[in-house]
C-alpha cells in the first residue's frame, strides 16, 4: 500500500446556516459516524496544520477498501470534525501511518463481517502531555483525548477510506469500540515494561501502536490471590468456545489492572512467562462426547481449497486439525497439533490499564482475529 508524494487539496464549501443546519447537511452527505461533529473551518484546520511541519497536501497513506489519499489536511479535518485539540494531530498522523502498515492488514479490518476495530495505544511523553488516560476507565467516558483520537481515526476510515457500513464496511453486528478506541499504557504502575520498551523503543520516546481488537472482554476474579490463580483465570476466560482466535488464530491482548499485575509479579512472573503460561494454558477443550458425523468436502470457488463441512456436530468440527490446515494450508499450525484441545492463543501482548480496585479487580482481554 503505497502512498504518492502530494495529493489533491480539500474542497471547500460555503454553508449557510447555523451549526444545526450545517451538522444537518454533513449527515446527509454521509460525513459523520452519526454523531454531531465540529464545522471543520478553514482557520480551525490551519490550527492544527501548525502541529506539524509536514506539507498540508502530502499524503500521508492510502486507505482502503477506496484506496482514499490521506493528506495531512484531510486528516487534520476529520481531527477538527472528531472534536479533537489541535495538538492532538501528531499522534493520529502517527497512528494513520501505522494503519497502513502492511503487517496490519487494514484491506481486511475494514472489510470483514467481524466486529473488530482498530485500537490505538500511546506510550511515552506524549500520553501524560495531552492528557490520554490509562487510568480508571480507561476504556470508558469522561476523557476528551481518548475519545477524540479515537473517533477521528474512524472518521478517516469512513470518509477516506470509504468502510461504510453494509458496503466498505461489511461487519455482521458492529462493535461500540468502533466510535473511538484508543488508550494510554498505565506506565507508572506497571511491574514490567511498557510495551514500547518491550518491542525496543526508549522509555522517554513517544510511541502510537495501533493492534486489531474486538471491545472489551472482562474478566472478573474476586478470589485469587496468588499469582497462580488470577493466570488460570484469565486463561479460562481467553479458552472460550466464542473465541475467533479458535478458527483462525490471533494474538490476545491482555489488559491488567495494577493489582493483578503486582501480584502476578509479586510472585516472581516476567512478562514473558506470563505469556507462555497463557498459550500454555488458554484452551478450548473438545466435548467429551462428540457425536459421530458425517463430514461433507465443499469446494470454495476460485480457491483451490475444500472445506468440510460437519453434517451434525457444527461445534466440534471447527476444532479438527484437518480443517484448519484445509483452509488455510501452509499456515503455521502450532498449536493446534493436540487434538484434544485447541489453543486460542498466540504469542500475548500485555499491557496495564486502569487504577487500583480492590473491590472489583478485572482484567479485559480483546480477541484479536
Amino acid at each position: 500500500m503505497s502512498a504518492s508524494a502530494s495529493g489533491p487539496a480539500a474542497k471547500v464549501f460555503r454553508l449557510k446556516g447555523d451549526y444545526s443546519a450545517i451538522n444537518r447537511h454533513y449527515q446527509g452527505q454521509g460525513w459523520t459516524d452519526g454523531l454531531p461533529i465540529v464545522p471543520p473551518t478553514h482557520d480551525d484546520v490551519r490550527e492544527f496544520l501548525r502541529f506539524t511541519d509536514r506539507e498540508p497536501r502530502e499524503v500521508v497513506a492510502v486507505l482502503p477498501p477506496r484506496q482514499g489519499e490521506a493528506t495531512v489536511e484531510r486528516i487534520a479535518i476529520n481531527a477538527v470534525m472528531a472534536g479533537c485539540r489541535p495538538e492532538y494531530l501528531p499522534v493520529i498522523l502517527t497512528a494513520v501511518e501505522a494503519l497502513t502498515d502492511p503487517a496490519f492488514n487494514l484491506d481486511s479490518i475494514q472489510a470483514t463481517t467481524h466486529p473488530v476495530t482498530p485500537l490505538i495505544i500511546v506510550n511515552g511523553p506524549i500520553a501524560r502531555e495531552i492528557g490520554i488516560n490509562g487510568g480508571y476507565n480507561a476504556f470508558g467516558q469522561g476523557f476528551r483525548a481518548n475519545l477524540t483520537i479515537g473517533r477521528a481515526l474512524r472518521l478517516l476510515l469512513m470518509n477516506v477510506g470509504g468502510g461504510l457500513p453494509g458496503t466498505g464496511d461489511r461487519a455482521t453486528q458492529g462493535t461500540p469500540a468502533k466510535i473511538a478506541y484508543c488508550v494510554a499504557e498505565n506506565e507508572e504502575a506497571n511491574p514490567w515494561e511498557p510495551l514500547h520498551v518491550e518491542h525496543g523503543f526508549d522509555r522517554g520516546t513517544s510511541v502510537v501502536t495501533t493492534i486489531a481488537c474486538e471491545g472489551p472482554h472482562n474478566i472478573q476474579d474476586h478470589y485469587s490471590y496468588t499469582g497462580l490463580g488470577i493466570l488460570k483465570v484469565v486463561a479460562g476466560a481467553m479458552g472460550q468456545a466464542g473465541s475467533n482466535n479458535i478458527l483462525a488464530g490471533g494474538h490476545p491482548l491482555l489488559c491488567l489492572g495494577p493489582e493483578h499485575a503486582a501480584t502476578i509479579a509479586g510472585d516472581g512472573y516476567s512478562k514473558r512467562q506470563v505469556k507462555e503460561f497463557l498459550v500454555e494454558h488458554a484452551r478450548f477443550q473438545r466435548p467429551l462426547r462428540r457425536i459421530r458425523a458425517k463430514h461433507q468436502y465443499v469446494p470454495v470457488p476460485g480457491s483451490g481449497f475444500r472445506l468440510r463441512h460437519c453434517a451434525r456436530d457444527p461445534v466440534a468440527h471447527i476444532f479438527d486439525q484437518g480443517v484448519i490446515r484445509d483452509r488455510w494450508p501452509g499456515r503455521p499450525v502450532t498449536g493446534y497439533e493436540d487434538r484434544d484441545s485447541v489453543i486460542v492463543t498466540a504469542p500475548v501482548i500485555d499491557l496495564l490499564y486502569g487504577s487500583p480496585a480492590s473491590q472489583d479487580r478485572t482484567g479485559r482481554v480483546p480477541f484479536v482475529p
